[in-house]
């Protein structure tokens, strides 16, 4: 069943983007006509009539829109983030709970090889320990989004398959209530996540990520390895950097051996040496080259940044289970760093899109688009290309 689903949610999302552009749209108009489509699709993909009937139930929701329209907590810069998110009282909680649940964590780490303070630190950042896991009615959601033309490649897969979850059992219809934007559980499962990486650690028959401890740190570890992560591996380290180093290596899609970042003066955020073996790993400058630094290895490349695409997340994900282990709190980096606000990050992108960088979205976000084109630019002024946007670059565009 599952690698049947599997293929049939693989086929949807590879279907062309002018397809999904072709039906998709930003108001009701429309609406009942793409639910008709999404029936047939269903149906193709051998959801029950009883489950396709929710979709007859659902209507556009421009509350959903508006509230995917308002993202902006990404575009906070990384110490301010974090300060937020990875604060003590998770840190102190997430201890707890990895010595509550001992047993459960040490069988999950021994079957998918993912340690607890990983696993913690996403179930703090994304419900506050099961906390508060979200009412938005999950198919609603879905179903509103999968209309939308901002992203329809993301949710129409979704859409397909939460409708196969309710089919499966796994969820009733009621249960199916979670975040805004359709995740679900404890750690905000995506319906295609649940339906093929959720696990019944438990025993009861059920993959239960809203109820079910057991299950929710399981099925975490189960969809971080699904993501690629490697056991007995690292995922960040927080080191100090040089006042000159070759900044434009320092980039999360480019990997050195331990020993290469040692010879440039990289250090470990005690001043001791870091390891000199050949360890891939990258030098991750979430403020640039004046503000904290990290070494990124391949659990953070891979399993970090498909769990979330945005990169101050990620660092503050890998790097509250660095905190939940025990290391100590992050330092500021070299010297303060004067972040660029809001609508000047807005007004960059706009630029860098005038001069032919796909930056994506216009969202004031330094997401990966920016980063490059940001590091360009300072490569062309003679810049430190740090890919990381600062006052001075703004005042040479200027």
């Amino acid at each position: 069943m599952i690698f049947r689903t599997v293929l049939v949610v693989a086929s949807l999302m590879s279907a062309s983007a002018a397809a999904m552009a072709a039906s998709c749209g930003n108001t009701e108009q429309g609406f009942s006509g793409f639910i008709k489509s999404v029936k047939k699709e269903a149906a193709a993909a051998g959801v029950s009539a009883q489950s396709i009937a929710v979709l007859d139930t659902l209507h556009y929701d421009k509350g959903i829109i508006a509230k995917d329209r308002a993202q902006n907590v990404f575009a906070k810069p990384f110490l301010d983030f974090q300060a937020n998110m990875a604060t003590a009282a998770r840190i102190a909680k997430g201890k707890q709970m990895i010595a509550k649940y001992k047993d459960v964590f040490d069988a999950v780490q021994a079957k998918y090889g993912v340690p607890a303070p990983v696993i913690t630190a996403f179930w703090a950042l994304e419900t506050d320990y099961g906390g508060f896991t979200g009412n938005s009615p999950t198919m609603q959601s879905l179903a509103t989004l999968a209309w939308d033309c901002r992203r329809p490649e993301k949710f129409h897969p979704q859409l397909i398959a939460a409708l196969q979850l309710l089919d499966k059992g796994d969820l009733t219809l009621d249960e199916m209530r979670g975040a805004w934007a359709g995740e679900i559980g404890q750690t905000q499962f995506m319906a295609y996540d649940y339906l093929n990486s959720a696990v019944d650690f438990d025993g009861d028959g059920k993959r239960d990520l809203r109820n079910s401890i057991p299950d929710v740190i399981a099925s975490t570890a189960n969809l971080l390895r699904t993501h690629g992560w490697k056991p007995n591996q690292p995922w960040i380290q927080e080191v100090k950097v040089p006042a000159e180093l070759p900044w434009e290596e320092a980039d999360i899609a480019i990997q050195h051996p331990r020993s290469q970042w040692a010879e440039w003066g990289v250090v470990a955020a005690s001043g001791k040496p870091i390891k000199g073996d050949n360890v891939q790993a990258s030098l991750l400058l979430p403020m640039g080259r004046n503000g904290p630094a990290f070494l990124a290895y391949h659990n953070f490349t891979t399993s970090y940044l498909k769990w979330n695409e945005s990169l101050v997340y990620s660092t503050t994900a890998a790097y509250l289970a660095t905190r939940i282990a025990g290391a100590p709190a992050v330092g500021r980096g070299r010297a303060e760093v004067e972040p660029l606000s809001f609508d000047e990050i807005v007004k960059l992108q706009k630029y860098l899109a005038a001069k032919g960088y796909d930056v994506g979205k216009i969202d004031g976000k330094i997401g990966k688009g920016t980063r490059a084109g940001v590091k360009d630019l300072q490569k062309k002024f003679g810049m430190p290309a740090d890919s990381y946007p600062t006052p001075e670059l703004i005042a040479q565009l200027q």
